[in-house]
């Protein structure tokens, strides 16, 4: 199967002194007035980057993401029995973003952590790999095609053109990709959407499961609520359907660069222990333990990488060097890119920071 190619996928992430850092503090400066109340009381808070700039993202706009954009969430929050403000940040990438967007993405994500007093726990998120967190925070998540630097502009639904998505659900939520809308994208396994601005059409396919059919549905009747009301919906149901005059909107071939969400894994891997230490007088990586690994293979000295086929996690000892904690995030993203698994989600847990369920759940 087709490899997904991410633009990204050849930066190591080690910002720190790189020319990206420099550009995102020029542009910065000495405050970052995005972060102005941020943390301050529960709830989503989302920004998208544009040009090294961190900018609001609309909120009827949440659960929305360009593929050629990176995005920050921050989660507030507080535990059942406490009035402590707690935090999740996440940054996310778009299959198709620029090196600097996601660059400038990671850089102020760490930035956003230093702002909280170092609270947060942070997480990378990568298009159509988002941990179950990251997806909980939303009903649907929309990825569309296009972003800040393609000059993309709301338009009515009258101007439209037409546009294809693919409709995945699990677990009682969906995920909607927008692929190129051409019939070759179609297939008889899945449910589509052809929207066509002021009409909207619901493809089932014969074989499509009755629970992506049921979100998609679902997801229509709010789309029609978004757009006042004036949209015709229609649910065309079964192969014979094609013959409809919306298909006729459709090109024949698909485009080189659409999104394959059935990018290679290897869940058969065994988990791995690799520990990030400067003790030597450089920042190496060493690999632990391999299949069995305890809780008491961590030392508080050192930073460690534990990399499970579906989650990678940078455990930060308490007493880990500055330079350790520096660069766990970078060379846990620099190890994935060499393996089998390479977008799957990053989760910094410190040993002396709030407890990540993922994390414990994988030593119980």
């Amino acid at each position: 199967m087709r490899a997904k190619v991410y633009d990204w996928k050849d930066s190591n992430m080690a910002l720190f002194g790189s020319d990206t850092e420099k550009k995102v503090k020029k542009e910065s400066a000495q405050t970052e007035p995005a972060w102005e109340g941020a943390g301050q009381q529960v709830g989503i808070k989302i920004w998208r980057i544009v040009k090294f700039k961190v900018t609001d993202w609309p909120k009827e706009d949440y659960g929305k993401f360009y593929n050629g954009d990176s995005y920050i969430l921050l989660n507030t929050y507080k535990e059942d029995d406490s009035d402590e403000l707690l935090y999740d940040v996440h940054f996310w990438i778009g299959a198709k973003s620029s090196q600097d967007e996601y660059g400038t993405a990671a850089y102020k994500t760490v930035e956003l952590d230093t702002f909280l007093d170092d609270k947060p726990v942070q997480h990378r998120e990568v298009q159509s790999r988002e941990s179950d967190l990251f997806k909980s925070y939303f009903e649907e998540i929309t990825i569309m095609k296009g972003g800040a630097d393609t000059g993309f502009r709301r338009v009515l639904p009258e101007e439209y053109k037409t546009r294809l998505f693919k409709v995945c659900g699990l677990k009682k939520r969906i995920s909607v990709l927008e692929v190129s809308p051409t019939t070759e994208n179609l297939n008889p396994d899945d449910v589509f959407i052809v929207d066509m601005g002021l009409e909207v059409y619901q493809y089932n396919g014969p074989n499509a499961n009755k629970d992506e059919r049921f979100w998609a549905t679902q997801y229509l009747q709010k789309l029609k609520s978004e757009r006042g009301g004036k949209v015709k919906v229609e649910v065309l149901d079964g192969e014979t359907s094609m013959e409809h005059a919306a298909f006729g909107q459709l090109k024949d071939k698909r485009d080189d660069d659409d999104d394959d969400e059935n990018d290679e894994t290897d869940d058969g891997a065994e988990p791995k222990l690799f520990r990030v230490s400067d003790e030597s007088g450089s920042t190496e990586v060493s690999e632990v333990a391999s299949g069995n690994i305890t809780r008491d293979m961590l030392e508080s000295k050192d930073v460690f990488l534990l990399d499970t086929p579906s989650h990678m996690f940078v455990w930060i000892g308490g007493g880990a060097s500055v330079d350790e904690r520096r660069n766990g995030m970078p060379y846990a993203h620099k190890h994935l890119m060499k393996s089998s698994h390479p977008f799957v989600p990053i989760t910094c847990v410190s040993e002396t920071g709030k407890k990540d369920k993922d994390f414990e759940k994988f030593f119980a």
